[in-house]
């Protein structure tokens, strides 16, 4: 039989196709060449973007209004410039062009293999904490994808973690303190240790999330603060965690941040503190900063337990009724303090049930800040005296509403001597200096959100306020201006602070010989 002839659409069409192949190819590649310089230009200015978009990132949000005003400086020098903008678009197609082209350094689409190694690290290590025998598709296994469990992460300068999402399994027991503190100490040592670690938990999405807290200001000094009546700032913290802040002077730069803010008097729910530390932590220096605040608006009596002369300088003061450090001293001015604090519940009642405002006299604050009172307990039960805290009983119970406000400062080792009334009606708490996690929960009574670090700086703690949560804490430097080891910047700043002498010198000097 003869063979029919395949018709020539099918003969040819391999011919035609290869052939329309290379004329696209040849099309795109002379299309390439003639757009070049715009696809240069367009991957310059989406380069020279992300590079904006991160150094405004990276810029403090304190110096972003001085960052925007240069900008629009500029903007306006180009617009009044003869052909500025005309020069200014030439300028920005050229650097465009030089950041687009094909020897620029592109950008990064991942870790590096040093940061892959520790999130792959990071990963193993999280094996025994999240993987179950009974999951039949473990998110977590050993030799396991680690980008499915970490779907963001970020690095500081050195190559360090500085922030991570992590997923979990559903039946982790997100729950339960012992299972959360096994995985935030593996995180902890496996990050790097040295940095202070915030673990958000997201029970219901399954996830953590774990950022680097940077350092908080060390170098706010003491100074007015924009406050109203009532309110006292106890120092500072993250910008996250409060919705409010204050504009500071840091010499001639002025910027603000925010507080950690304590309101006391009749509205109050937490009208009493307490603070504790370890010697050199910053408890006296918080009692001293409440006290510059305290004298603004109401009367000061301080009781120095320990004797060490660190409240020397309000002696005398505008508004200061006593500074005792001996046992009779502060015997006397904490009864007077406790029969101040009746008086005014009676005329205060008695105004009440005439129908008319309370007497003035029980308006203005008064508070009692005691410095180391478990020193004088001791000293009154080796004489078989009183105890100076069972003083404290009618001020603590019922000075809220007497405008009557009880600091205590002590530190860990002498807690337990503390009086039953001190620790029961000190419901605002504040812990300076270095300090275990079983530490901190057993004062503040919660666990602090970060990781605390072994070396802090002076006035470095923690805080809580009655219920809130546990905040992160600064208190602003108020060193004693009469020690000789007072940088002069700081001692002028609490000098400018004191109020005015209303105690002549030799006066002062026979109630000291008096009191000794």
């Amino acid at each position: 039989m003869a063979r029919v002839p395949l018709p020539r659409i099918l003969t040819s069409g391999g011919a035609h196709i290869a052939k329309s192949r290379e004329l696209a190819r040849t099309a795109a590649d002379g299309a390439t060449d003639v757009l070049h310089p715009l696809i240069t230009i367009t991957r310059g200015l989406r380069r020279l973007a992300a590079a904006g978009r991160r150094r405004w990132v990276e810029t403090p949000k304190d110096r972003r209004g001085s960052l925007l005003f240069l900008a629009a400086s500029v903007v306006l020098v180009v617009t009044l410039v003869p052909y500025g903008a005309l020069l200014a678009v030439i300028a920005l197609m050229a650097a465009a062009a030089w950041a687009g082209r094909d020897g620029a350094t592109p950008e990064p689409t991942g870790p590096d293999e040093s940061q892959t190694q520790r999130l792959r690290s990071l990963y193993e290590a999280l094996v025994p904490c999240f993987s179950a025998a009974e999951d039949p598709e473990p998110l977590y296994a050993h030799g396991g994808a680690w980008d499915k469990a970490f779907p963001t992460y970020a690095f500081d300068g050195t190559g360090r973690i500085s922030q991570l999402l992590i997923h979990y399994p559903a039946y982790f027991a997100d729950g339960e303190p012992e299972s959360r503190a096994r995985v935030e100490h593996l995180l902890h040592a496996k990050a790097g240790r040295g940095r202070e670690y915030r673990f958000d938990w997201d029970e219901e999405g399954n996830t953590l999330s774990v950022s680097v807290l940077p350092p908080l200001a060390t170098d706010i000094a003491a100074q007015r603060f924009v406050t109203a009546p009532g309110e006292t700032v106890l120092g500072f913290t993250d910008a996250a965690q409060v919705q409010r802040t204050l504009p500071l002077s840091f010499g001639e730069e002025r910027r603000d941040v925010p507080p950690v803010v304590w309101r006391t008097g009749a509205r109050s729910t937490e009208p009493h503190l307490l603070a504790v530390g370890e010697p050199g932590s910053g408890t006296t220096t918080l009692l001293r900063s409440i006290a510059l605040q305290a004298l603004q608006h109401g009367d000061v009596v301080i009781v120095d337990g320990a004797g060490s002369g660190d409240h020397a300088c309000l002696t005398g003061r505008d508004g200061v009724l006593a500074v005792e450090s001996g046992l009779s001293g502060a015997l006397a001015s904490l009864e007077w303090a406790s029969q101040e604090t009746e008086r005014r519940l009676i005329a205060t009642n008695r105004a009440r049930q005439a129908g008319q405002p309370a007497p003035d006299d029980t308006q203005r604050p008064l508070w009692l800040l005691l410095d180391r009172p478990t020193v004088l307990a001791h000293l009154a039960a080796a004489d078989g005296g009183r105890d100076p805290q069972s003083l404290l009983q009618v001020p603590l119970r019922h000075g809220r509403a007497a405008n009557v406000t009880v600091v205590v400062a002590e530190q860990f080792d002498h807690l337990d001597a503390l009086g039953e009334a001190v620790l029961r009606h000190t419901r605002a708490r504040v812990v300076l200096g270095p300090a275990t996690a079983e530490q901190l929960e057993s004062v503040l009574g919660a666990p602090p959100p970060t990781t605390p670090t072994p070396d802090v700086p002076a006035g470095r703690g923690y805080a809580r306020l009655g219920t809130a949560p546990v905040l992160r804490l600064q208190v602003p430097a108020t060193p004693d201006p009469h020690d000789p080891d007072t940088p002069e910047p700081h001692r002028e700043s609490v000098l400018a602070l004191l109020p005015p002498l209303t105690t002549p010198a030799d006066a002062m000097k026979d109630l000291a010989a008096a009191d000794s």
